[in-house]
């Protein structure tokens, strides 16, 4: 098989205090939003033998990183002074019931006072690269 090297990289950077549960799900909402607005990500649809279709996945791996509530914010200003294309999950987000009152919650707090638990960022391999910088991958 042979070893694809990507010039690009699609990332998820969590909080490391996050339940198992918590995780799995900030990972999940968090790389949704890269597929719908960024569609080079996106590869073609899969088929199995029987000719079963099935729905296009991300052409690349998604890498994930933890880190501490300061990596976070330090990666989520990295990723806005690079203008990368990013997701984020904020506390709050865990007590709302459905996408209207998450995006609400958002826009009620100011940039920099985000209680981030989550990001997902995609660009450039090495100003992805960048903006991870203290991240460490996730065990």
């Amino acid at each position: 098989m042979p070893d694809t090297r990507f010039d690009t990289k699609i990332a998820v950077l969590l909080r490391e205090d996050l339940e198992s549960w918590q995780r799995l799900n900030v990972t999940a909402f968090l790389v949704s939003g890269l597929g719908t607005t960024v569609p080079e990500v996106i590869g073609e649809p899969y088929e199995d033998a029987d000719e079963v279709p099935y729905l296009p996945m991300f052409r690349q791996p998604v890498l994930v990183f933890e880190g501490t509530k300061e990596t976070l914010t330090a990666a989520h200003g990295r990723a806005l002074a690079r203008s990368l294309p990013r997701a984020v999950f904020t506390s709050d987000l865990f007590t709302t019931g459905n996408d209207e009152d998450n995006r609400a919650a958002v826009r009620a707090v100011r940039t920099a006072d985000l209680d981030l638990v989550g990001l997902a960022v995609y660009g450039p391999r090495n100003a992805v690269d960048k903006v991870l910088k203290g991240a460490r991958m996730h065990p």
